[in-house]
């Protein structure tokens, strides 16, 4: 039974490096809930279900984060001009932002919309993309 828990736990590892905050949150919450799970009720049933458990709270936790980094850039969108970087650095993760608007126009359907340069350092590694978005019938920022 350790042999496979090992074994599932590493691979929750694995998996989580090259995933969202949320899928991240939810492998390491299945990983705790599993080992809890196994600590207290000593069998299969009580490992799945801390398994289980954990997943759920450790999602919650981790897409949280995400929606807190993506309103941060939705206030860039909507408030900085072409050309001004807005930054910021998340006090749970201690991954570094900087958006920068650099066009902003209209689509086809006549609605407002931005392209902006995202530098974002996450767990260490620079990475940048290039983002557009448009305004919805609810002056939401939706990317595109």
């Amino acid at each position: 039974m350790w042999k496979n828990l090992t074994l599932a736990l590493i691979l929750v590892v694995f998996l989580s490096s090259c995933a969202t905050r949320a899928q991240s949150g939810m492998g390491a919450g299945a990983a705790a809930g599993a080992i809890a799970g196994q600590a207290i009720g000593r069998n299969t049933g009580g490992t799945l279900i801390g398994a289980a458990i954990g997943a759920l709270l450790g999602y919650a936790i981790g897409n949280e984060l995400d929606k807190a980094d993506q309103a941060n850039i939705s206030a860039a969108y909507e408030n900085s001009p072409d050309g001004r970087t807005s930054r910021w650095t998340n006090p749970n993760t201690g991954n570094e932002f900087a958006v920068t608007p650099q066009n902003t126009y209209k689509n086809n359907y006549n609605q407002d919309c931005r392209e902006a340069e995202i530098l974002a350092t996450i767990d260490g590694k620079p990475e940048k993309i290039i983002q557009k978005a448009c305004r919805d019938q609810y002056g939401n920022w939706i990317t595109q």
